[in-house]
């Protein structure tokens, strides 16, 4: 089975088991989207919506959150990693909103990405979740699938995307990256498969018998 036949088993087959696949994040809108996405770095979703849920009540916009300041930002947010750093940046990111794009989350890379906090993977998401632009946000599950399902040597973030999308049709990225994630979770985690334990592992190889060892993102 060469990458192409592979690549169009993995559609299929995930297409089986996620026919309808939910945004993990749970947001009110495009801002808090946002938001949400820059607060799950270095952390669970499950973690984020717990955290979420009274914090996107305080302030679910660029102004209410500059009313909330970064210190009051901090406390909502304290129970996640890096919660400093977040907070610093998600006050910093809603008044760039505020005073250069009117409070409104812009939809191109370059836009994205100069917000503080802000990298290509977050970027991808917001633009594939936000505004429906074909991307492919590659995360930990991604690169660690990638590599065992032989699409990509996974020398890096960077190379692992260039190279989904180049085995992918461009209408199946914004889909088939959440079922990638979600697939990544329930059958085949870091510790839960090497390669050859879950079923799209031992389908895609079969005589595979030596673990894989997956370079990390």
């Amino acid at each position: 089975m060469n990458k192409k036949e592979r690549a169009l088993l993995i559609t299929n087959r995930l297409e089986e088991f996620y026919p309808v696949v939910p945004i993990p994040l749970n947001h009110k809108n495009n801002f808090t989207l946002l938001v949400a996405v820059v607060l799950s770095a270095q952390t669970t979703d499950k973690k984020v919506n717990e955290v979420s849920k009274d914090f996107f009540e305080a302030a679910s916009n660029p102004l209410e959150m500059i009313e909330l300041g970064e210190n009051r930002i901090y406390k909502h947010i304290n129970k996640l990693g890096l919660s400093k750093t977040k907070a610093k940046n998600i006050y910093n990111l809603s008044i760039i909103l505020k005073e250069k794009f009117n409070s409104i989350v812009p939809n191109t890379y370059i836009d994205l990405e100069s917000l503080p906090g802000v990298g290509h993977k977050t970027a991808s998401v917001v633009m594939a979740q936000c505004f429906n632009i074909p991307a492919f946000p590659v995360d930990t599950h991604i690169h660690r699938l990638a590599q065992r399902w032989g699409l990509t040597n996974g020398l890096n973030v960077k190379q692992t995307e260039k190279d989904l999308k180049a085995l992918f049709p461009k209408t199946k990225w914004n889909k088939l990256h959440l079922q990638i994630i979600f697939y990544g979770r329930e059958f085949c985690s870091a510790r839960g498969c090497n390669g050859t334990i879950c079923i799209l592992c031992r389908e895609l190889y079969p005589k595979r018998k030596k673990p894989i060892i997956c370079k990390k993102a």
